[in-house]
């Protein structure tokens, strides 16, 4: 089964992210082998194996959620960056 070729510029403008031409023709090409690869995998019988997430099985590893020694809120914000109202101030995010 032959995949489609992907259109790389497509895929970096839906991501926002600029490509070079060099690097378009590179990714493009990478894109493709590992689509191949893909190809490859489905050939497989998987017939009776029952799906996964992991190659191992993965049990909760859950501890006590305990408070540890650290800095004290004076020292902490006088480390931060910017400070208002006793507080740490971040830039906003939401426009």
């Amino acid at each position: 089964m032959a995949t489609e070729h992907i259109d790389v510029n497509y895929v970096a403008n839906l991501a926002r992210v600029e490509l070079t031409p060099e690097e378009a023709e590179t990714f493009g090409k990478q894109l493709d082998e590992i689509l191949g690869y893909i190809d490859k995998l489905s050939e497989l019988d998987v017939e009776g194996i029952e799906p996964t997430a992991h190659a191992s099985p993965v049990f909760d590893r859950i501890r006590e959620d305990i408070a540890k020694p650290g800095l004290s809120r004076e020292d902490f914000l006088d480390n931060a960056p910017d400070t208002a109202n006793d507080q740490l101030r971040v830039p906003k995010v939401i426009e």
